[in-house]
């Protein structure tokens, strides 16, 4: 199983990044996948959540009507586009299905 991030970056309050995840190993089509974030000194924040088909989402409020999740299963790829971000989201984004999840990539958003 491999998951690998992208798309991290700086960013000042109010702007936008897409995440990238490409995902190999496994049935990725089959499965649901998962984007979690750590911010500094804290624990892991489940943010948002899609089905296999891509036909089911959810978000962790704190990022509802901000944040959208989608992927490609032709592709193995899984994303992120945030939008309006604030400077709570300074965090290590991780793609992440059942116990796996990849290196992570950093998004840090000034104010």
């Amino acid at each position: 199983v491999q998951l690998v991030e992208s798309g991290g970056g700086l960013v000042h309050t109010g702007g936008s990044l897409s995440l990238s995840c490409a995902a190999s190993g496994f049935s990725f089509s089959e499965q649901t996948m998962t984007w979690v974030r750590q911010a500094p000194g804290k624990g892991f924040e489940w943010v948002s959540w899609i089905n296999g088909g891509g036909s089911d989402m959810n978000y962790h409020n704190s990022v509802k009507g901000r944040f959208v999740i989608s992927r490609d299963n032709a592709k193995n790829m899984l994303y992120l586009r945030m939008n309006n971000l604030k400077p709570d989201d300074t965090a290590v984004y991780y793609c992440a299905y059942d116990t796996y999840r990849g290196q992570g990539t950093q998004v840090t958003v000034s104010s």
